[in-house]
């Protein structure tokens, strides 16, 4: 089954149906503030997420690794690497390391330029992404974004 990824204005829109959603400002905050019918909550003054409806996320003190999203662990590579698993879901990178290239069994597809996502295959599975799996990509897909935000920032 593949799966489409919209973009309008730049900013991720929605996920094989599943709208995502912007404040009214968008054009001045283009963080996200809903996934579907779940809304996202931040930590104040601030771009750290900290809940996708009722799954509270955690983070180890004094950085931005994730340690937990709701009953689930996350695990990280050695040295304070890149996300390796969250929950059931493992991630794979392309061989550069820098973009996650399937979570679980989800593949991910990206434009010719290779920044963002466009198509996800998920082989084998019924019509649509079971709302754990959504809830997965979701959230590497956002802290992916985090990051190359970050390191386009810090190369200004």
């Amino acid at each position: 089954m593949d799966i489409e990824l919209t973009y309008r204005k730049g900013l991720l829109r929605d996920i094989g149906g599943v709208p995502v959603t912007y404040g009214k400002r968008e054009w001045l905050d283009s963080t996200p503030r809903a996934l579907g019918p779940w809304p996202l909550e931040y930590q104040r003054f601030s771009s750290t997420l900290r809940a996708v409806g009722s799954v509270a996320i955690t983070y180890r003190r004094w950085s931005g690794r994730p340690v937990t999203v709701g009953q689930w662990s996350c695990e990280h590579g050695r040295f304070g690497g890149s996300l390796r698993r969250i929950g059931p879901y493992e991630l794979r990178y392309d061989q550069f390391g820098s973009r996650v290239r399937a979570v679980g069994p989800l593949e991910i597809f990206y434009d010719r330029l290779g920044s963002r996502p466009i198509r996800l295959r998920l082989d084998g599975e019924g019509e649509s992404l079971s709302d754990d799996l959504l809830l997965a990509l979701f959230l590497v897909l956002f802290w992916q974004k985090q990051n190359q935000d970050a390191a386009a920032q810090a190369r200004r």
